[in-house]
């Protein structure tokens, strides 16, 4: 087990009072009794909270603290869990959406009440410094209250799934992905079903479904593995749409399985996103941007990983990138010099757990050992971090030059703190580089030249390309998807979103990225 270097010159630092996990946890049992038992939480099914499940161990990885693992159902339980969420969905489709709406609404407010233990669960259980954990869960109430506010016209002429919406996502953003997806998916009428990520987000989660069910809204929560729950959610017959975040593997076999069935489906996979740097002269945009990309550790799909570089730049790119990049602050998020400090201000803490770290680590050494060359490596030793903490799930972050083709962090996201640069001479390089991966989320060129960028971004396969600035998965009307393997399936975003998850007219061909068809809004 890794654990915090001691410095006699740094300040000693404490938790902030009133952070705890178990101060968390005694108030999700005073918020939520009926979800939250003494160390462990229930399945919520059949609308209501089931007692059942083969409860894992699970640790932080903020500081290795305990907390509460998944009760894992096996795969009879979860057919019965669809069999009642289909009963759920045929009663709730017929709800007026007026009250509909009151309904949602009223969670939202329920979400606001909670927002700081909300936010405070996704930091020990993901390990989100306090500033992004508060905006996760901003994000998700103001982007589901747009929707309660506009849904009525986007509603017009459609009608809802024939069955539940299931929803299987990664651990990274569990309110602004996965609960903003949820209570989008039951304002438009259908019963929606989730299951809870295996590496972490569970409290967080079962605190806002109980609240969202306190009001009537026809949730389903359960864990498991995905070889247990996989038949139930995603290959059952009453399943009305699959809605998947997370890996391309995973990803392809659920890809298959509904192609198999003719499932309506949104499934949202990684890619390489780049950043191209080509004619460029504007550096000190480009280092105000660095520490933003470096949010969160790079842990989310719209990450930019790899910097592809006119090679003539090179020299202007590092004075650039480098002083940005050292200015990066990781710690323990709730780790404080004084109790009456505010809690630090935090770039990324943890990466999700120590497996992770491990991984990373061992690729940045191998592509070392194969021929990258480290540009840059950080060191925990100035963070503010617990005496004696378990840091064994901490990655500062590193900077490779050229890594190797056979290492996967020359074709494969790393979901870490770990960048990449690419040196080119022409265009066609450039652009081979930048489309390394057979499609990607979003990219970015930064270029002076107007027209330059816009002869290039068309040929850069990715569904959002900036022009030196990075873009997101955005909010509210922003649409999103993806391009080649990063995504199948029905785009979402604005009223793209409420088209996936309910039925139009029956010859209606939905804008998307499916095997025989790419329809752009």
């Amino acid at each position: 087990m890794a654990t915090t270097p001691s410095s006699p010159t740094s300040p000693t630092f404490t938790l902030k009072p009133g952070t705890a996990w178990t101060d968390a946890w005694q108030r999700c049992r005073a918020v939520a009794p009926e979800a939250f038992r003494d160390d462990h939480v229930l399945n919520l099914w059949n609308a209501t909270w089931q007692t059942g499940g083969s409860t894992l161990p699970a640790t932080s990885p903020v500081d290795g603290t305990p907390i509460a693992g998944p009760p894992r159902l096996d795969a009879p339980t979860a057919h019965q869990a669809v069999r009642a969420s289909l009963d759920q969905h045929r009663a709730w489709r017929h709800v007026p959406l007026q009250e509909r709406r009151a309904r949602v609404a009223a969670t939202l407010d329920a979400l606001t009440e909670h927002r700081e233990l909300l936010a405070l669960l996704l930091v020990w259980e993901i390990g989100k410094p306090w500033r992004l954990a508060q905006a996760d869960v901003d994000r998700a109430i103001d982007g589901v209250r747009w929707y309660v506010d506009g849904i009525e016209p986007m509603l017009e002429g459609r009608a809802p799934l024939d069955g539940p919406v299931s929803n299987i996502a990664s651990w990274n953003y569990p309110m602004s992905v996965l609960v903003h997806a949820m209570l989008i998916q039951a304002l438009a009428g259908n019963a929606v079903i989730a299951k809870t990520p295996t590496d972490g987000g569970l409290a967080c989660l079962t605190l806002a479904c109980a609240l969202a069910s306190r009001e009537g809204i026809p949730v389903t929560l359960v864990s498991g593995s995905g070889g247990q729950l996989s038949e139930a959610l995603v290959r059952a017959p009453e399943i009305g749409c699959v809605s998947f975040v997370g890996g391309r593997d995973t990803g392809a076999a659920v890809a298959t399985a509904v192609a198999d069935l003719g499932k309506r489906h949104i499934l949202e996979q990684e890619g390489l996103n780049t950043w191209g740097i080509w004619n460029h002269t504007d550096w000190d945009a480009l280092t105000a941007v660095i520490p933003k990309l470096f949010d969160y550790g790079k842990q989310r799909c719209t990450a930019y990983p790899r910097f592809v570089v006119q090679r003539s730049a090179f020299d202007q790119f590092l004075a650039a990138y480098l002083p940005a990049v050292r200015s990066l602050r990781t710690g323990h998020p709730l780790a404080v010099a004084d109790p009456a400090d505010p809690l630090p201000a935090l770039d990324f803490g943890p990466l999700i757990n120590p497996a992770k770290a491990k991984e990373l680590a061992d690729q940045v050494a191998e592509a070392i050992d194969r021929g990258a060359v480290p540009l840059y490596r950080g060191t925990l030793e100035d963070g503010p971090f617990l005496p004696g903490q378990d840091t064994s799930a901490y990655l500062p972050p590193v900077t490779l030059l050229n890594p190797p083709p056979s290492s996967p962090l020359h074709h494969a996201e790393p979901f870490g703190p770990v960048d990449t640069i690419v040196l080119v001479d022409t265009e066609a390089e450039l652009l081979a580089a930048m489309n390394a991966s057979n499609g990607a989320l979003v990219a970015t060129l930064s270029t002076d030249d107007p027209a330059t960028y816009a002869r290039l971004a068309p040929q850069i396969q990715a569904f959002k390309v900036g022009h030196g600035k990075p873009r997101s998965r955005g909010d509210r009307e922003e649409l999103f998807g993806g391009f080649g393997a990063s995504w199948s399936g029905a785009f979402v975003g604005g009223e793209l979103l409420i088209r996936a998850v309910t039925q139009g007219p029956a010859d209606e061909r939905l804008p998307g990225n499916f095997p025989e068809y790419r329809l752009m809004p």
